[in-house]
């Protein structure tokens, strides 16, 4: 694929690593470091946070969020640790109850895995997505608010918008929410997460598979600092999501806050040289 000239320097808050390496990849869904870094030097992109994908329940994440940090050093990835937990995280009124008696079990990220994620330089914050890996319990999440580094949720159906807010935004720690908080395509829920963004003031979205110029356009003009470059590689490629951007009717400064300055203010660790 033919490499991009935009003259922006563009940094990336969602990209996905596979620590398997390439040659467990297939279908473009899972690719290791090499071809991940050339795709997204191909789109211009110089700086990525990087998390792992999805485990076999009961897995656990430890071993993985480790070969992510491993597999970024020298290389420009900054990498998230992914955080699961024992709680239901659907609002529903059962849900509710179930998580009164829930306990973490031994595959569970505890207290203690966020400290040591937290303090240091290896890992640059969190991902969650509570809809697949269930949702840390409260002692985690005050222990996530105690390192004070930012996290990446997934949101949908399974995880809404009001389940954020009544769990994860009661906290001080920022919050970016993945593709605009919409995915799939769910236009609806994508105005709802900007409408989010007047109450909140960590609150963040980035942009990855929001294919609505409207949602990006507004989002932008409305909350200009608040809106994050994801490209969501390599599930896409990052080509992709920077003509998303590039195409849309705002004005330079604009793109220049989703491409680089707001990212790093959230990831300061994009600000610095590959």
């Amino acid at each position: 694929m033919l490499e991009l000239e935009h003259g922006f320097r563009v940094v990336d808050v969602r990209a996905r690593l596979d620590p398997n390496g390439d040659e467990s990849a297939r279908f473009g869904r899972d690719v290791g470091p090499e071809r991940l870094e050339r795709e997204l030097h191909q789109a211009g992109v110089v700086r990525a946070v990087v998390a792992p994908g999805p485990r076999p329940d009961r897995e656990g994440y430890l071993r993985v969020n480790n070969a992510v940090a491993r597999l970024s050093v020298d290389r420009p990835f900054v990498p998230l640790a992914r955080l699961n937990g024992p709680r239901d995280p659907s609002d529903r009124p059962a849900a509710r109850l179930r998580n009164l008696t829930a306990s973490r079990a031994d595959h569970h990220t505890t207290p203690d895995d966020v400290e040591q994620y937290g303090y240091g330089d290896r890992f640059h914050g969190f991902t969650l997505d509570p809809a697949r890996d269930g949702l840390p319990d409260e002692e985690t999440l005050e222990r996530l608010d105690s390192v004070e580094r930012p996290a990446l949720v997934r949101v949908g159906a399974d995880f809404s918008l009001a389940a954020v807010e009544e769990t994860l935004l009661r906290y001080s720690f920022p919050v970016v929410l993945e593709r605009f908080g919409g995915f799939p395509f769910d236009r609806e829920r994508m105005h709802a997460a900007v409408d989010l963004l007047d109450r909140h003031d960590d609150l963040y979205v980035e942009t990855s598979f929001v294919r609505y110029r409207d949602v990006l356009e507004r989002g932008l003009l409305e909350h200009p600092d608040r809106v994050l470059f994801g490209s969501g590689a390599p599930a896409t490629h990052p080509n992709v999501s920077v003509m998303e951007l590039l195409t849309l009717d705002v004005s330079e400064d604009l793109m220049r806050r989703a491409f680089e300055k707001n990212a790093t203010r959230v990831f300061p660790a994009l600000a610095s040289s590959a």
